[in-house]
């Protein structure tokens, strides 16, 4: 499943806007929302709650529409994506059925999308290998810890092969240490199958860890307040987190939220 990386734009903001009508007046979720993901980048977006992360997120799947400034995935519009399906989204919640055994929570897309019996079994074979859950395929989930519920769900996005990766805190709830080992797996089926990822995150040391870029949101109304380029190597043991470089980085997300909620 591994795909040819190439600089191209996959995501594609400009002046972007948000403004949702509720019934105590506008909220202003995204304001002047400007934004380049290329090919086989690792985007994190990291700021406080409200701050339009997941929104952002949702106005690529088509999810939600912005209602200023311009969108593209792919050189389509999000809607067009869509029904392309040009992205697997992961929630933060797992969502799998639990009257579905794994393999079949995961051949749920291949079965909507017209895939034959053998195209399915295949892909789900696949994918459980590239999320290490081989062998769980005939579980239930409630059979499953958390953290190999949340790769089923990684499974489930990847099933159809997409070139771009939603995903919206996949392990906020999970406990730190199968956080960490989560994130480690996370780096090497994006540099196994050069995908595009667009993450979004609370925590500081997860977003450095895992990404080629940061982006810093400001609090409501949503702005990117910085975009960080990584200097770390594509290659992350997780001690790479005690290194100068690391830290570094780490205190520009932390002084570009700071600076966010001072502007």
């Amino acid at each position: 499943m591994k795909s040819e990386t190439i600089n191209r734009t996959v995501i594609e903001a400009r002046s972007l806007d948000l403004t949702f009508q509720t019934n105590d007046g506008p909220v202003h979720a995204l304001k002047d929302v400007n934004l380049d993901i290329n090919q086989g980048d690792f985007v994190s977006f990291i700021g406080p709650s409200g701050c339009g992360k997941t929104t952002f997120l949702r106005c690529i799947a088509a999810l939600e529409t912005p209602t200023g400034g311009s969108l593209s995935v792919n050189g389509m519009t999000p809607d067009e994506a869509r029904r392309k399906r040009a992205y697997g989204y992961v929630f933060q919640a797992a969502g799998l059925y639990p009257w579905r055994t794994i393999a079949k929570n995961i051949k749920l897309p291949l079965e909507i999308m017209g895939y034959s019996r053998e195209e399915q079994q295949r892909r789900v074979e696949e994918v459980l290998q590239l999320v290490d859950l081989k062998g769980f395929g005939q579980k239930f989930p409630w059979q499953l810890s958390g953290g190999m519920q949340q790769r089923a769900s990684i499974a489930r996005a990847l099933a159809f092969d997409a070139d771009l990766l939603l995903m919206d805190e996949p392990f906020g709830a999970l406990d730190e240490i199968v956080r960490d080992h989560l994130n480690e797996q996370l780096l090497q089926l994006w540099a196994g199958t050069g995908k595009t990822i667009g993450f979004v995150t609370h925590s500081i040391p997860e977003a450095v860890y895992l990404s080629t870029k940061i982006v810093v949101m400001s609090p409501r109304p949503g702005r990117i307040t910085d975009v960080i380029e990584s200097p770390l190597p594509k290659e992350r043991p997780l001690d790479i987190r005690d290194t100068p470089e690391f830290i570094e980085v780490a205190h520009r997300v932390r002084e570009g939220l700071r600076a966010g909620h001072g502007a």
